[in-house]
């Protein structure tokens, strides 16, 4: 297998990181600029959360077929196909003159999100070996830690001095910079034996219950885990019933769908047919053990992104473009943490790496909830960012080179996608599980302390608790600046920061968790190489500059 030259390699990577970093800075960049769309396109809030969640959806649909669709046609086939498709997405999304083509746009931005990063993890798996690949995930790592963090400082900025149309259109010149890239130092590989034809069944049952799973996940809190808060709807389509929401029928449906798939797979190995996902690969203690401990982490991760920002603007006070100033060190400590990781996995192997990787991380979370107050101590928190950042820097890239560093190179597109949806799916299950037990902690939190406050009136306790509850605080600086709820937005605040500690601590716990399961990881992990022949199936492969 021929490797492009050390000095293209190199090139290689920050192309692909810069793939990368624009598909992850999307997932979050638009949430800030929510509010100015809804007005400027005259939209309703319901199509202005699908605006963001379809770009999601579809990306977690697709994250497995363009796995394997990459080991068929080629990686980097694959990466240049999705970056075209995700610069015309970023430009129709930056042209829209109303809501459906918005969401058309984001639909379609998904579909390339979904062929760029499986892309980006098996290139790097095929082209780099020893010191180089593992300083290699680092940057990749880094270029996805630092990008999920910086996104919504971003998506302010530019919405407020430029407009929310340049949240999109600045992909189209960084997208064709990639393209460029990716033609003059990207290297091919592929598995000449693999077919395209994995089973419409599995396939299709896959893609919708991942899709179907992402969405339970992502909307289960706003609309109900069981009984309906608000009304449902989907273009023409109302969800008619009242007894149940949509939610528990949609997670059903999910489940089925993915036992189809399952079922579907076994059958077509048992023939001998090709299939979307070899299941033999968990045979690999790596991959297994490995998959499920990204899932873990990833859940506190992302549950930590997610409830930060609430504090800090909430029950602080700081404006966006403040809050984002204090969570940027975590984005600093991955970018400096990250290409450091690749001499430390040299010298000491990446199980340790990422074992201290995250104990930095359980460390600093649980010392982030210990300095969370009403009055804020912004200096220890960005310190502890930073801390937090070296930890994801060290270990979130490691994690996914030990996962992939024993799968044979033809299986490396499936193995990838089966990855990232693994990801995807943990860091979904961080929002809603931390978000539902934030949601109840603060009303709880906010009712007590409200009924504890004799001089307010009982209709005005209700109103405030209400609203502080559903808008999980975000209404709290407007009760701030008015007389008659001032103290009561007072109360409110050391709600939210009891609530949004007891979840730091939670979340410090699943991260624990997670370091607890890597400690089952093969301690020669990522250490032996590539295999030479799959789990039933023969090596070709090929690499071309």
């Amino acid at each position: 297998m021929s490797r492009p030259r050390p000095a293209h390699r190199w090139l290689c990577l920050a192309t692909l990181s810069v793939g990368i970093s624009l598909i992850m800075v999307d997932g979050t960049i638009v949430n800030v600029a929510l509010p100015t769309l809804i007005t400027d396109l005259r939209i309703t809030a319901t199509e202005a959360e699908w605006v963001n969640a379809g770009y999601m959806l579809v990306f977690a649909a697709l994250l497995l077929p363009a796995g394997r669709l990459g080991d068929v046609l080629g990686h980097r086939r694959l990466f240049g196909l999705g970056v075209v498709t995700f610069v015309v997405a970023s430009a129709l999304a930056g042209l829209a003159q109303g809501g459906a083509t918005l969401l058309t746009a984001r639909l379609l931005q998904g579909v390339g999100a979904a062929m760029i990063l499986p892309a980006t993890l098996s290139t790097i798996n095929t082209a780099f070996r020893g010191r180089d690949r593992a300083m290699a995930f680092g940057v990749w790592g880094a270029a996805i830690g630092a990008t999920v963090a910086i996104g919504p400082v971003l998506g302010g900025w530019l919405t407020d001095a430029f407009g929310w149309r340049w949240i999109f259109v600045v992909n189209v010149p960084l997208g064709l910079l990639v393209l460029a890239g990716t033609a003059l130092w990207v290297p091919e590989s592929r598995d000449r034996t693999a077919a395209l034809r994995t089973g419409v069944v599995g396939t299709l049952s896959a893609s919708a219950g991942f899709a179907a799973l992402v969405l339970v996940l992502i909307e289960g809190q706003r609309y109900g885990w069981w009984t309906p808060t608000r009304p449902f709807e989907a273009g023409s389509f109302t969800w008619p019933f009242d007894a149940v929401s949509p939610i528990p029928p949609v997670a059903a449906l999910g489940v089925l769908l993915i036992g189809v798939f399952v079922v579907a797979t076994r059958r077509r190995r048992r023939r001998g047919d090709p299939v979307l996902l070899d299941v033999t690969l968990f045979a690999i203690p790596s991959f297994r053990i490995g998959n499920v401990a990204i899932a873990i982490v990833g859940l506190a991760e992302f549950g930590l992104v997610f409830v930060l920002p609430l504090y800090l603007q909430a029950a602080l006070g700081l404006s966006p473009l403040r809050a984002g100033v204090i969570i940027l060190a975590l984005a600093l400590g991955s970018l400096l943490a990250g290409p450091g990781a690749g001499p430390l996995t040299q010298r000491y192997g990446p199980r340790r790496v990422v074992l201290a990787g995250l104990l930095l991380e359980t460390v600093a979370i649980a010392a982030i909830g210990v300095v969370m107050s009403p009055s804020g101590n912004l200096w220890p928190m960005a310190l502890l960012l930073f801390v937090y950042g070296v930890g994801v820097g060290l270990a979130s890239a490691q994690l996914s080179n030990i996962v992939l560093a024993d799968v044979p190179v033809e299986r490396s597109g499936q193995a990838s996608g089966a990855q990232n949806t693994t990801r995807l799916l943990g860091s979904a299950l961080g929002i809603a599980v931390l978000g539902t037990v934030l949601v109840s902690l603060l009303g709880t939190n906010v009712d007590d302390r409200l009924r504890a406050m004799e001089n307010l009136p009982p209709q005005t306790r209700e109103a405030v608790s209400a609203s502080v509850r559903d808008s999980l605080g975000a209404t709290i600086p407007d009760l701030r600046d008015a007389p008659e709820t001032a103290p009561a937005a007072v109360e409110a605040e050391r709600a939210l920061t009891r609530a949004a500690r007891t979840v730091t601590f939670l979340t410090a716990l699943f991260m624990l968790a997670g370091f607890l399961l890597s400690l089952r990881l093969p301690r020669d992990a990522g250490l032996r190489g590539h295999a030479g022949k799959a789990p039933g199936g023969t090596l070709e492969k090929t690499a071309e500059h």
